[in-house]
């Protein structure tokens, strides 16, 4: 008789949430387990190798929306496909020493969060800063921590509360980070918040750090703020670069015309930034009004010292 178990054994088996198991049950029909005599939900071994492949594929960046139908044969496929690729791009940049250690602090930030234990989250940030630097800390650690908790929220695999940890936690440990940095008075200057509408700013505050980091004064504006405000702050500081971080929701239509509205305020010798997981959703909104689509801090950290050598604002084509 083949063997069922109950939904918390799902949970420890695949490190996905009883809350995700059953989002994924009946908003995606991804799995459709048996009910006990009292009305439980009770899973089958192949239920418990569906979900541990969904959770894979997902954690892999798949939407679980997309991927949700397929069978176990397709899903097996895209995560051998996606466990390959990752491979490869690890070995390609890193060496193996640093590998190892990204992977062990990716991994204890996520059980920390997982937990919301604040004292192993903060030792795994200050123990990742020593050994990648701020750079690294910032590029391979928090920002692709970012990124992951933000999918597994989405997708139900991470809870409002685990969420809001990671992002209060974040926040805490970069501005202290910030504070450190020693700038010198005629440092350029730059703005960074998000416009109007949207209200998650991690994105932003790393935007900050890293931009602190290279050397540019920064005056943090917070979230959900609207054009006038934002040209406003430029223009009280003098500053000559504004960042804008784009992550929720990807469509608002009331954004575009508060972007269109930032790009005729802003003066023509303001570079203006924009990046984040939703940025492109507004493409022909930020091409119109001017502004710079970054998908990196790599990108991010090109672009401000181009405008540390230069007056205007790039044309764009």
């Amino acid at each position: 008789m083949p063997t069922s178990v109950s939904i918390q054994t799902v949970a420890e088996r695949t490190g996905l949430t009883p809350h995700a198991i059953r989002a994924w049950e009946r908003r995606y029909g991804a799995i459709e387990p048996a009910r006990s005599k009292g009305r439980h939900r009770m899973y089958s071994d192949s239920d418990v190798r569906r979900l541990a492949l969904l959770a894979r594929a997902t954690r892999a960046g798949k939407s679980i929306g997309r991927i949700a139908r397929l069978d176990d044969e397709e899903l097996s496929a895209i995560v051998a496909e996606t466990s390959h690729s990752t491979a490869q791009s690890l070995s390609g940049c890193l060496d193996g020493t640093h590998r190892l250690a990204e992977a062990a602090f990716f991994e204890n930030a996520l059980q920390a969060i997982l937990a919301l234990d604040t004292q192993s989250l903060d030792d795994t940030f200050q123990a990742a800063q020593v050994k990648l630097g701020d750079q690294g800390l910032l590029r391979r650690l928090i920002t692709p921590l970012a990124r992951e908790v933000g999918g597994r929220w989405r997708t139900g695999q991470l809870t409002a509360a685990q969420e809001h940890f990671f992002t209060a936690m974040s926040k805490v440990f970069l501005w202290n980070l910030t504070r450190q940095y020693q700038l010198d008075a005629h440092a350029p200057k730059i703005v960074v918040g998000t416009p109007a509408g949207q209200i998650h700013d991690l994105g932003a505050v790393i935007v900050a750090a890293a931009a602190a980091n290279n050397g540019w004064r920064v005056s943090y504006v917070g979230a959900s703020l609207p054009a006038f405000e934002l040209a406003g702050a430029v223009q009280t500081v003098g500053a000559r670069a504004i960042a804008l971080s784009i992550v929720y929701p990807d469509d608002d239509p009331k954004l575009e015309i508060e972007l269109s509205k930032l790009g005729r305020l802003l003066p023509e010798n303001v570079h203006f930034y924009v990046g984040g997981r939703a940025s492109s959703f507004y493409l022909p909104a930020l091409k119109r009004c001017g502004a710079r689509v970054l998908g990196s801090l790599e990108e991010l950290d090109e672009e401000l010292d181009t405008a540390r050598r230069t007056s205007n604002r790039p044309s764009l084509p």
